[in-house]
């Protein structure tokens, strides 16, 4: 349930309209938009007669939300959440252009491509520490060493990192060191280590589970909010389908719907979607202009030795004159690097 205040209501009305909620044993989310004054209500409201709080004179209106997930639904928070990595804003009409390789291989690998990408407008940098892989005998990362590289590599570029926490062991670490914390598709529903990210003061990219729907990934996203963190960005990553030809299938739609259901930021990943290097170009487009709020791609300087998904990352001069492109579509729907 919503109370949504009237024009020009005071902060004295909105604490004795919060205190009239908080009296009938409900938690209170507020806000305070440019246009006006919502009071979330949460807990369980279905014995609250909407009356009892429909007479005060500073409510214009209350509403019943259907829905399961409430803080990240659009009918608590009207306008659009703009969260910020390290100074980095993404969501609003800021696009935030995440690149680098899928997995840290050294020092000189990753400041090369960092180095590049920046060069050709990406504003953070992406690379896997510890991954995690189908097969047991595939390269799991350097881990607590790879996350180092990353981080002595921001220290010479600038770049804010975006690294894959997988255990709750490493916690502590990732909120010190890391500027945005990935959630993979596979702990998409791992509640625990979700409610954990709740305790943390870092933001959180969650991606999409292989075979999630939108509600279940977006209830995924309140529970890191209801536990206290609010800056969460979403991220589609392609679903698994029947087609086998592609690594997964990028589920465009997901964006309109998202920004639909939920005022939270969401960014495409198009090269785990299509799991190879040519597909990457036209779905990126495709993303920015179906309205993502940024994109996340894969860059090696040489995809062919890659220890990790060398097929689906793009050469440095290619990504360079794809961000051209990508620039140019951004302009016409609003947005800017």
């Amino acid at each position: 349930m919503i109370i949504v205040l009237k024009p020009r209501s005071t902060h004295d009305d909105l604490i004795r309209v919060e205190q009239m909620v908080k009296r009938r044993g409900l938690d209170t989310h507020i806000v305070e938009g440019s246009d006006m004054t919502i009071i979330g209500c949460i807990g369980d409201t279905t014995r609250i007669d909407s009356k009892l709080f429909e007479v005060d004179s500073a409510v214009e209106k209350v509403m019943h939300v259907q829905e399961p997930y409430k803080l990240v639904n659009r009918a608590f928070h009207p306008e659009d959440s703009i969260v910020n990595v390290s100074g980095v804003k993404v969501g609003g009409n800021s696009l935030a252009m995440i690149a680098g390789p899928c997995s840290v291989e050294s020092f000189e690998q990753v400041l090369e491509i960092a180095e590049s990408v920046k060069a050709s407008g990406a504003n953070m940098l992406r690379g896997g520490a510890f991954k995690p892989r189908t097969s047991p005998y595939s390269f799991q990362g350097l881990g607590l060493e790879g996350l180092d590289i990353l981080c002595a590599v921001k220290k010479e570029t600038g770049l804010p990192i975006v690294t894959e926490l997988m255990s709750p062991d490493y916690l502590d670490v990732f909120n010190e060191k890391v500027d945005l914390i990935q959630i993979g598709a596979r702990n998409m529903q791992n509640f625990d280590l979700l409610k954990q990210l709740g305790q943390l003061d870092r933001p959180i990219l969650l991606k999409r589970g292989l075979n999630a729907t939108y509600e279940e990934w977006v209830m995924s996203a309140e529970y890191i909010m209801a536990s206290g963190n609010e800056n969460v960005i979403l991220c589609e990553r392609g679903v698994r389908t029947f087609e086998s030809y592609t690594r997964n299938t990028l589920d465009l739609q997901s964006i309109p719907v998202v920004r639909k259901l939920t005022h939270l930021p969401i960014i495409v990943d198009p090269s785990h979607a299509g799991g190879k290097w040519w597909l990457v170009e036209s779905m990126a487009k495709a993303s920015i202009a179906a309205g993502a709020d940024g994109l996340m791609i894969e860059v090696h300087n040489n995809p062919e030795c890659a220890l990790c998904d060398g097929a689906q990352s793009l050469k440095p001069d290619k990504y360079g004159s794809m961000i051209q492109e990508i620039t140019q579509i951004a302009k016409v729907i609003g947005k800017t690097l």
